[in-house]
């Protein structure tokens, strides 16, 4: 498959989300993953008035939105009904959604194939169910891979009936098409670290954290007010997309608030420093496939 098909793959063939209206099996309803949308190869710059040399920023505000009822999403990068053709991801890094479910709602069963899944759930409890027999409930402290490869349908309920289940839905294109799917889910609380960056995802299957069919690795981190901290990168020909789950940082001297992304290439380090008590994920993703 050369890099044009495998792209617009990903983009076309990855799925449907879904809700409600059960039809054999499989849901039809109006949340389409990713629409149709023009291949763009691998635009990581943004809009002019927000670009800079080496970086993109998005802020918060400038997040696809939409309120299903049920599901109340942000969207960073181009979904469902969010298009903007600036926006369709950084590097391999494909989507990235802020997802809210209403109390025992959720994503029915729907099809993947060719991305690798990755949820970090933030408050409550999901309930994962697929086609290879997995059932399981993540939770806060815990993160979930699929390796969706020749094709795996699931679902993603939230598993309890009074408060609602807030997580990071990512996807990351594959550097391997059609492999065997696979699920796995860790409890990443033994690897915490305060004020410091610690993996929760490679690779490789031997280290900290999940793995996935990819050059990349994703770190969390939680600090106090005031800590300069530095990450170094794993592959110099990767960039690193940072985003600010609670708090108010500076990354290389851009002010970051909650919710905001910020990306970087054409470096081998990032520097941090905390503004107030912070909570952050970062994504070191190669910037071509």
């Amino acid at each position: 498959m050369n890099r044009k098909d495998f792209i617009k793959k990903g983009l076309l063939g990855a799925g449907i989300f879904a809700s409600s209206g059960a039809v054999a099996g499989v849901i039809q309803n109006d949340i389409d993953e990713l629409k149709e949308l023009e291949i763009l190869g691998f635009n990581h710059l943004p809009n002019k008035e927000e670009r800079t040399l080496n970086t993109v920023l998005h802020k918060a505000t400038t997040r696809g939105h939409a309120d299903h009822g049920w599901l109340n999403t942000h969207h960073s990068f181009s979904f469902a009904n969010y298009y903007n053709p600036d926006r369709m991801h950084f590097g391999v890094l494909r989507v990235l959604n802020d997802d809210v479910v209403s109390a025992g709602m959720g994503f029915s069963t729907h099809p993947h194939d060719n991305m690798e899944i990755v949820s970090i759930p933030l408050e409550g409890d999901l309930e994962h169910k697929d086609s290879m027999g997995n059932t399981a409930i993540i939770k806060e402290g815990d993160v979930q891979v699929m390796s969706a490869g020749t094709g795996i349908y699931h679902s993603e309920y939230n598993k309890n009936q009074d408060k609602d289940v807030k997580f990071l839905q990512i996807w990351v294109f594959p550097n391997k098409s059609n492999v065997q799917p696979r699920y796995d889910q860790i409890s990443i609380r033994s690897v915490e670290k305060k004020n410091a960056f610690y993996q929760v995802l490679s690779p490789s299957p031997n280290d900290q954290g999940v793995w996935i069919h990819q050059n990349a690795w994703f770190h969390l981190g939680k600090f106090d007010q005031h800590i300069n901290t530095s990450y170094k990168l794993k592959d110099r020909n990767n960039g690193v997309y940072l985003f600010v789950l609670d708090g108010e940082i500076e990354v290389n001297g851009q002010k970051l608030t909650k919710r905001d992304g910020f990306g970087l290439w054409n470096t081998d380090k990032v520097s941090v420093k905390t503004m107030s008590h912070s909570r952050v994920l970062l994504m070191e993703v190669p910037m071509t496939l």
